[in-house]
């Protein structure tokens, strides 16, 4: 078992207690274990941010670019390692823990490219002899909380501009998914970041969450996670003056229409609906397919569903990965179930496997479910796992009120050929991420992400609209004329 270290004041330290991290494919022994940091460490880890946020705002921009640039280097040189540490605690394929690996690398090159860039105006004034102008600067200690199916490259998103506009971070990654924030700590560390800008907390939430939340150096919390914890965090800020980021749920929806290549439609579905066991915010979860082409579709469908292996990450044959813990998958059965007994039918999967390669992990199998009404808990709520329900429609404005038709608003796709149809769709589909003939999955790190209503708060994620979030605006008048 491999013994990992956090990052408290610049320092790697451990604690008295200790937090197990297991292998969602095999989970009879835990494969790590980190720090299970006490309240009192918490409020260690607020006192290093203090000081560390005193250096960093008045660090150039050149140099905190250059440790960005380090990071991101030292993220691919290190990537079978950090990778192996996704896998293993996750779940998730080669392929896919690779790839995260990579993507977290973009995010600091990209902001390190936006932090030599001075963001502010120059603004006329009706007073003499005056220049004014505003810019922006760091909020100061923020919070991060994030979750555990992207445990390295959720991190990255919020570290990186967090970090590249001259603020502090606390960062409490999911106590399921530990070792990928913390080798991404390290990799900072290495890189050159000062003492205290980032500290990691690992630990149980039981314990070190009122602390965490309660302190009065916070000054912004970003949330991913689900829309209970969300509300939760949102509620608790409320009488505070402290700003409030959540990316939170989504019921994603993707509209085949009949003249849409059925082919493209079912390998998007493929990667959007099963990549990463369904353990995705942006993954499909609600199909709407004309009715004239809702039998070839779903046939379609379900021969794709049928060649993909389901196994271990850690296996180069494996299509689709198990669930992130026992409670996950629990979770996930129960929502099936509950989707039967509504009157769905299983048209494949729908239950964990059975034979003893499986008899340890925390599996299920790929599901489609058909006869699915829109006053079932599965077409209405986040079911987060390899499960996609089927619906068919007769053209595209019933199809655009079915999407529509939800508490969520993330990310919606549409298969077409018509023009026409795409641009109606793209002005009325009621999301924050639309696309058109590609996955509701895939948003690179320059693209604002983030959704409407009950998907998240109204600070969007990555590209230079994450700046927004973590910084204020100081407006300034020189008169010169004295």
């Amino acid at each position: 078992m491999h013994t990992m270290e956090t990052l408290l004041g610049g320092q790697w330290v451990t604690a008295a207690e200790w937090l197990h991290v297991h292998d969602p494919s095999d989970t009879r022994s835990p494969v790590a274990r980190v720090p299970a940091l006490s309240a009192g460490e918490v409020a260690r880890a607020y006192d290093e941010a203090e000081k560390g946020f005193a250096v960093w705002r008045r660090t150039s921009p050149f140099e905190r670019a250059r440790v960005f640039h380090g990071t991101a280097r030292l993220l691919r040189e290190r990537a079978a390692t950090i990778a192996a540490a996704v896998v293993a605690e996750n779940g998730k394929t080669r392929a896919e823990a690779s790839g995260e690996v990579a993507k977290s690398a973009d995010f600091f090159e990209y902001y390190a490219g936006l932090a030599r860039d001075g963001h502010g105006t120059l603004l006329h004034d009706a007073r003499p002899d005056t220049r004014t102008s505003f810019h922006h600067e760091p909020v100061g200690i923020v919070l991060a909380i994030t979750p555990w199916n992207d445990p390295l490259l959720t991190p990255a998103r919020k570290l990186a501009p967090a970090l590249a506009t001259g603020n502090a971070v606390v960062l409490k990654p999911a106590s399921e998914t530990p070792m990928s924030a913390l080798h991404l700590a390290r990799a900072l560390h290495d890189a050159g970041l000062p003492a205290g800008v980032l500290g990691v907390v690992t630990g149980r939430g039981s314990r070190i969450s009122a602390p965490l939340l309660d302190d009065p150096r916070v000054a912004a919390v970003t949330f991913t996670g689900s829309n209970s914890v969300g509300e939760g965090l949102r509620r608790s800020l409320a009488d505070r003056n402290v700003r409030f980021q959540g990316e939170l749920g989504g019921k994603n929806a993707t509209v085949v229409l009949a003249d849409a290549d059925l082919g493209a439609a079912v390998k998007a579905l493929m990667a959007a609906g099963f990549g990463q066991a369904g353990q995705r915010c942006t993954a499909t979860s609600r199909v709407l397919v004309e009715r004239s082409v809702y039998e070839e579709f779903t046939g379609l469908l379900l021969a794709a569903i049928a060649a993909v292996r389901l196994g271990p990450g850690a296996s180069d044959s494996t299509g689709v990965g198990p669930l992130v813990s026992t409670g996950q998958r629990d979770s996930v059965l129960r929502d099936i179930e509950r989707a039967v007994k509504e009157g769905a039918t299983v048209l494949t999967g729908g239950t964990a496997p059975r034979e003893a390669e499986y008899a340890h992990g925390c599996y299920v199998s790929p599901t489609v479910l058909g006869d699915v009404t829109p006053e079932m808990a599965v077409w209405r709520e986040e079911v987060f796992g390899p499960v996609v329900v089927l619906r068919s429609v007769d053209g595209l404005d019933e199809a655009v009120a079915e999407v529509n038709d939800s508490d969520f608003g993330l990310a919606a796709a549409l298969f077409t050929r018509d023009l026409r149809a795409a641009h109606r769709f793209a002005d009325e589909a009621d999301c924050g991420q639309v696309a058109v003939n590609t996955a509701t999955t895939g948003w690179d790190v320059h693209h604002p992400f983030g959704g409407f209503r009950d998907s998240g708060s109204a600070f969007k994620e990555q590209g230079t609209e994450a700046l927004r979030f973590y910084t204020r605006v100081k407006t300034v008048a020189f008169n010169f004329g004295l």
